[in-house]
């Protein structure tokens, strides 16, 4: 059973009609289709200068713009030959059915290539991010190190080279860390119910406030973020530079836990303390057999 049925027949070029046709050509005919030629690469040529100076002024990649640009100067001198034609008495309509045909068949045989393709023209026109850019997407976290029209390379942390196509990319959530000036660092510590809470504060205060990379103008955020079954969260909050982050916030890691232990903080972790109550007795009383 066929999957796809035709409701209207296929339309042919008759080899035969194209000579007859070809054969009444009158000199008035060619003369007209001279005109026709000159003028529609005139108005070819004006068109494309208005494009170039639009695209000059525009925030396109040049990659992209080439590409407008190759695509609908192709269009443009397609239609042009098409008025020739015309104008030299050749029947174009079954022509120009045929070859939308072609291209419908060719743009299914390619699909995968030409999703690549609008993928890339997305990327392009929107631009999530750049070459150099520290990018997320999915579970691939690396530097985009280069982008075209069909894949977009990111070099990872462990320095793999990650090719995605970009019809796969725009489909993904991309989170870009280098698209601000700056970032927000956070941490939530966790502390026992022993220690202070203001004692805590000042330190995370103190810790932040002693790292000159992070900003001054803007607020640091200390408060208890939240009580738990056995610990006391608290967040911490600070501004710096987005070329600052991965320093400052390995940094502090770095410094919670020595600094809390010379303050005398204790770090929370899981675990279970059993409180046995001194005279209670256990109970020790044997069942009594069933006779």
């Amino acid at each position: 059973m066929p999957l796809l049925r035709l409701t209207e027949p296929v339309p042919t070029v008759d080899p035969e009609e194209i000579i007859e046709q070809v054969k009444n050509i009158t000199a008035s005919s060619v003369f007209a289709a001279v005109i026709t030629a000159v003028i529609s690469i005139l108005v070819v040529k004006v068109l494309l200068s208005f494009l170039d100076r639009a695209l000059s002024r525009s925030k396109l990649d040049t990659s992209l713009r080439k590409l407008i640009r190759t695509l609908l100067r192709a269009g443009m001198y397609f239609l042009g030959l098409i008025l020739v034609l015309r104008a030299l008495g050749i029947d174009v309509t079954s022509l120009v059915a045929v070859l939308s045909l072609v291209g419908l068949a060719f743009s299914l045989a390619m699909q995968n290539f030409l999703s690549n393709v609008a993928g890339g023209m997305q990327i392009f026109a929107s631009q999530p991010f750049k070459i150099g850019d520290w990018v997320e997407v999915g579970d691939i976290v690396g530097c985009v190190t280069e982008i075209d029209m069909f894949y977009t390379k990111i070099n990872t942390i462990d320095n793999r080279v990650v090719n995605l196509p970009n019809s796969v990319l725009v489909t993904q959530t991309i989170s870009n860390r280098n698209t601000e000036p700056f970032r927000q660092l956070e941490f939530r510590p966790t502390t026992s119910y022993d220690a202070p809470v203001q004692l805590v504060l000042d330190t995370l205060r103190a810790i932040a406030c002693g790292d000159p990379r992070v900003l001054t103008d803007r607020d640091i955020f200390v408060h208890v973020s939240k009580y738990g079954d056995s610990s006391i969260e608290y967040v911490l909050r600070m501004w710096c530079k987005t070329e600052d982050y991965w320093g400052i916030y390995f940094d502090v890691m770095d410094a919670l836990k020595p600094t809390f232990d010379a303050a005398g903080i204790e770090i929370t972790y899981p675990h279970l303390n059993v409180h046995i109550a001194e005279n209670a007795a256990p109970n020790l009383a044997v069942p009594a057999k069933e006779k």
